[in-house]
């Protein structure tokens, strides 16, 4: 099996699917966000404040061309990587891309008390969580090839199901 990269909205559940799943694995996880504010000594706001957004985004690409020579990993992927054509086709090429879904109300209580996500504060309520997911929900589902809803089910039956249709 390739690397398996999880994507989604905010508050999918992206980095508690990908720790479980690389405890069930055995695999290393790479979460790119908190790997990129390492490489770089300084958190993704600073890193949007300082270089700019095309700097960070830059900074995914190359972390995402890595990992073709790296043993299996299970990555965490930050939510605008989908966004990108030459991250998918990074992605697609050294494994299997997993889109975690879940519906705005869901979204909303995981990320209520979370105020390190730039994009959501001042902005806590389903209208305007609805309307990112819709402008995103395009890419995400072009570039996912297996989606799973992680809104009525537990993180373990999460990895049930990934790891189900990835061995089929």
């Amino acid at each position: 099996m390739k690397h398996l990269f999880l994507i989604g909205f905010m508050g999918a559940g992206k980095t508690s699917v990908s720790q479980a799943l690389g405890k069930a694995l055995g695999w290393k996880v790479v979460e790119m966000d908190q790997h990129i504010s390492a490489q770089e000594g300084m958190s993704v706001s600073d890193i949007f404040a300082q270089k700019g957004e095309p700097y960070f985004r830059a900074c995914e690409t190359a972390l995402l061309e890595s990992f073709a020579q790296s043993e299996p990993c299970v990555v965490s992927c930050g939510g605008g990587v989908p966004m990108r054509e030459e991250n998918v086709a990074a992605m697609k090429r050294s494994g299997t891309v997993v889109l975690l879904t879940a519906r705005p109300e869901v979204i909303l209580e995981r990320v209520k008390d979370d105020h390190s996500r730039p994009l959501l504060e001042g902005h806590k309520d389903i209208p305007y969580i609805t309307s990112l997911m819709e402008q995103r929900r395009p890419k995400y589902e072009a570039a996912a090839d297996l989606v799973v809803d992680t809104s009525d089910i537990s993180v373990e039956e999460v990895c049930q199901e990934i790891l189900r249709q990835t061995q089929e």
